[in-house]
């Protein structure tokens, strides 16, 4: 049997209903967001899970504790999992962005959300810096788990994108197809056969009667 891998953004922010970037800048979970993680951590249990791996950032790690708790499993959190360092970025607003670099918030635009390119803003990661740490512990995270079992990774909404699509062996163009997950929305990536890669089954899936805020972060 093959085993599975769930990406699992984290709940609701206040910036992500504001729209600001957060990259690792650390924001609690909102009221919503924690009720978004306690709903989401009984959909995670049915999927039986026997590993759950989530970002140090405590917005990741405390939708992880949500599902720690309804599972009883241990997070094990990996600061290899963070959302994109959005640098100079950090806390703006899209208009804001658009304002303050308007040449990189064009590109940005392009490229579906991702800078594609080292030249972004200040400070900032590139989708190839982001992908050169998140693949690895995603595989890591993969291999924690025995054949038939399944490992849930709390994460972010575009460096799991990031993450996703090179485990696919997408190019960016097909990646931009796409769009953000919502808060607390949830991949499955399920391996197609011994070193044959893996299979994308089931993409953005949210525990029933919640809507979210922002693609941001």
């Amino acid at each position: 049997m093959s085993r599975t891998l769930v990406l699992l953004r984290h709940g609701q922010t206040a910036w992500n209903l504001e729209r600001r970037a957060q990259g690792h800048t650390d924001i609690p979970l909102d009221e919503t967001g924690r009720e978004q993680a306690r709903a989401v951590a009984v959909a995670i249990a049915a999927l039986e899970p026997a590993a759950l791996w989530s970002s140090d950032l405590l917005r990741a790690s405390a939708t992880a504790d949500e599902v720690a708790r309804t599972t009883g499993l241990d997070v094990r959190t990996d600061e290899r999992l963070r959302e994109f360092d959005v640098g100079d970025r950090s806390g703006m607003t899209i208009a804001e962005f658009e304002a303050a670099f308007p040449t990189q918030h064009a590109a940005w635009q392009a490229t579906g959300g991702l800078f594609e390119s080292a030249e972004g803003v200040p400070g900032a990661e590139s989708s190839d810096d982001v992908a050169e740490r998140i693949v690895p512990a995603l595989r890591e995270a993969l291999s924690s788990v025995g054949t038939g079992e399944t490992v849930c990774v709390v994460g972010h909404g575009a460096s799991s994108k990031v993450g996703l699509t090179a485990l696919l062996g997408w190019d960016r163009v097909m990646g931009r197809t796409l769009r953000g997950m919502d808060n607390c929305g949830w991949a499955t990536l399920v391996e197609t056969g011994p070193d044959e890669g893996l299979r994308l089954v089931a993409y953005n899936r949210v525990a029933p009667d919640f809507t979210t805020a922002g693609a941001v972060g």
